[in-house]
C-alpha cells in the first residue's frame, strides 16, 4: 500500500538513515501507565518511510515528519516508559524481511503495512488497527471510467503501483503486468496521475483519503470498494515488543486517544 508531494530525497533501498523529523519528543520518566507494561526506558527502533500520507510523511511546509504512526508511537511511549527512534527506509527493504528475505534493522515497521498470510510466515503483526478499502484513485472529473471493470475494458489506459504492495497486486490480476508502471514511492504515483502519466492507481481509502485532502483539486477516489483490508504494524518474528504495543493500542481504544489521532489525521474514519 502508499505522498501528497515528493518528500526529500528517496530513501535508498535496504538501508536505513536517520529520520528527517527531530527528535522524538520525550517519552515519560518513571513507570508506566498503570495496567501497561513498563519498558524501563528502551528505545524501540520504529521504520517509516516518510513517504505515506497520512501514516508517516514530511510536511511541505514546516519539513517536520508527521503523522499517524509517530503520533501512536509517540503515545504509545510514553505510557509504556520507552523512548522512540524514528528511522527512515525504503518499502523495498520492508518488503524483503516480510518476505523472508531481508534482516530487519528495526523493532517494528509502521507503514500502513496490509496484514497478509504469506507476510505472516515471516513477521508477526501486530493486531488490526484499521480497517480499510482499496480504491481506484484518479485525476479529478475522470469521466472515461468509473469502474474497475471499466478501467479493464480499456487497453489504452496504465495503471501506476509500487511493487510488494498489495495494490499492485490487484491490478496485476485485473488488467496484467503490461498496464502497469512501476513506482518507488506512492508520492512519484500521484505525481505521474497528475501530470498524465498514468491514467489510475489504487490506494486504500485511509491513505487516499490523505493524498485527497492534500490535492483537493486534482486528484479523486472514486466509490467502488474492490478489496477489504486489516493494517498493522509488522515486528521481526518472535519479538518481545508485540505484545506491549498490543496493550497499549488497545488502552487507546478504551480511553479515546486512539480516536483522537484518527480524528486529527482522517476526519470520519474509525
Amino acid at each position: 500500500m502508499k505522498l501528497n508531494r515528493i518528500f526529500g530525497a528517496l530513501a535508498i533501498a535496504g538501508v536505513l538513515l536517520s529520520a528527517c523529523a527531530p527528535a522524538a519528543a520525550p517519552a515519560a520518566q518513571g513507570a508506566a501507565a498503570a495496567g501497561l507494561p513498563d519498558l524501563k526506558g528502551r528505545e524501540v527502533v520504529i521504520a517509516v518511510e516518510n513517504a505515506y500520507n497520512p501514516f508517516n510523511f514530511i510536511d511541505e511546509k514546516s519539513g517536520q515528519a508527521q503523522g499517524i504512526d509517530y503520533d501512536f508511537f509517540n503515545e504509545a511511549c510514553k505510557r509504556m516508559n520507552c523512548k522512540t527512534k524514528f528511522v527512515t527506509t525504503s518499502w523495498d527493504a520492508i518488503v524483503a524481511v516480510m518476505g523472508g528475505t531481508g534482516k530487519a534493522e528495526w523493532d517494528v515497521a509502521a507503514d500502513g503495512i496490509t496484514i497478509t498470510p504469506e507476510r505472516a510466515k515471516s513477521v508477526d503483526f501486530s493486531d488490526p488497527y484499521v480497517n480499510v478499502a482499496q480504491r481506484l484513485i484518479v485525476r479529478k472529473g475522470e469521466n472515461r471510467f468509473k469502474t474497475a471493470a471499466e478501467f479493464k475494458a480499456n487497453a489504452e489506459l496504465k495503471f501506476g503501483a509500487q511493487p510488494g504492495t498489495t495494490n499492485y497486486d490487484i491490478m496485476e490480476k485485473l488488467v496484467g503486468k503490461d498496464r502497469i508502471v512501476t513506482y518507488d514511492q506512492f508520492g512519484l504515483i500521484i505525481e505521474a496521475l497528475k501530470n498524465k502519466d498514468i491514467d489510475a492507481s489504487v490506494m486504500d481509502d485511509v491513505a487516499g483519503s490523505g493524498y485527497v485532502q492534500a490535492n483537493a483539486d486534482t486528484i479523486e477516489l472514486l466509490a467502488e470498494k474492490l478489496t477489504g483490508e486489516d493494517l498493522g504494524f509488522c515486528y521481526p518474528k518472535g519479538s518481545d515488543l508485540r505484545e506491549p504495543f498490543n496493550a497499549a493500542l488497545k488502552a487507546m481504544k478504551a480511553d479515546g486517544a486512539w480516536e483522537k489521532i484518527l480524528a486529527k489525521w482522517l476526519p470520519g474514519v474509525k
